[in-house]
């Protein structure tokens, strides 16, 4: 396509209006007060003659999708107003970088009301040079409104925008193939005196339980004297490694390498008493039970440079030992 084609169709959206983002929740005092707690605010300046006011600078805050991507309550508009900007990437100008975003507000927003948005491609200017590459300024402007039963009332606009452009010295591709990335590892963890017989036991595959000696009482995790009666003086003795899950969660984000997803993590009561924190493995995430008949079985990670005490519900151990 010549270019002059192609920028005509992009120009052609110019002035184009995209419908109505709401957001998921009302304007209400817990998101305000946990906004104030990050950015360092008073929230209390933030009450007037007994009605909660939100912070003007939370204009943006109240439609945003949250943490997944495009997740917008029923109602709003399906259209994207960065189409634009998706013409542009199309022509070679895949490189962004914001310049402004401007907030302007017509009126506080109190407890209670509900927003929403719609989005307006302002302006695309004609092509220029940097010293970052060569592209176009693209303004969109976003309009805020507070939905009334006399009639919708505009609360602010938020002016956006971004600079779409090739690179004036993208980077090449290497020549040779570029060496094979490692596989991340799995941190190691933190040894003191007070925890260093546990993992030297878990790399002889034994499962070490610190006990007092002048109560006898056993703990875990690790520590240097004891909750209950305050003795210095302790041993270890070594736990069947057999337990029940007493508690569990199924970790499904933040999705950190190496580890899988979703990570099924539990809470093992031992036979012996005292309860431990592992991973549970040979079962589903969704298939984990409170109660369930679980035996410990040590795992190498790193080259062999980590060993963990891991959990195996009795059955698949029973299955692995026949095997």
């Amino acid at each position: 396509m010549a270019e002059h084609e192609w920028m005509n169709e992009v120009r052609a959206l110019v002035g184009k209006e995209y419908g109505r983002v709401y957001a998921w929740d009302k304007i209400n005092a817990p998101m305000i007060r946990q906004w104030c707690e990050v950015m360092g605010v008073d929230a209390t300046r933030y009450t007037a003659e007994g009605a909660v006011i939100a912070p003007p600078a939370m204009l943006q805050v109240w439609c945003m999708e949250g943490p997944v991507a495009n997740n917008y309550p029923p109602g709003s508009t399906t259209e994207n107003p960065y189409e634009a900007l998706k013409l542009l990437e199309a022509q070679g100008m895949a490189s962004v970088v914001a310049v402004n975003s401007e907030l302007t507000f017509a009126r506080d927003v109190r407890e209670g009301e509900r927003l929403y948005y719609t989005t307006r491609l302002d302006s695309i200017s004609p092509e220029k040079t940097t010293a970052l590459g060569t592209g176009h300024f693209v303004t969109l402007v976003m309009a805020y409104f507070s939905e009334q039963p006399q009639g919708d009332e505009e609360v602010g606009q938020l002016l956006f925008r971004v600079f779409k452009f090739r690179p004036a010295n993208p980077v090449k591709p290497a020549a040779d193939k570029p060496a094979a990335i490692a596989a991340p590892k799995r941190p190691l963890p933190g040894i003191s005196d007070d925890t260093r017989f546990f993992w030297d036991g878990a790399r002889a595959g034994k499962l070490l339980i610190q006990r007092c000696k002048g109560c006898g009482e056993l703990r875990h995790p690790p520590g240097p004297v004891c909750p209950s009666c305050h003795s210095f003086e302790w041993d270890t003795v070594e736990a069947s490694g057999r337990g029940t899950v007493y508690s569990f969660v199924v970790m499904h984000y933040p999705e950190v390498p190496p580890f899988d997803h979703p990570n099924p993590i539990v809470l093992v009561e031992l036979e012996e008493g005292t309860r431990l924190i592992s991973q549970i493995v040979g079962i589903q995430p969704g298939e984990v039970r409170i109660g369930q008949a679980v035996q410990v079985e040590f795992n190498r990670f790193n080259d062999g440079e980590l060993v963990l005490p891991q959990f195996r519900p009795v059955a698949a151990a029973a299955q692995g030992v026949a095997a």
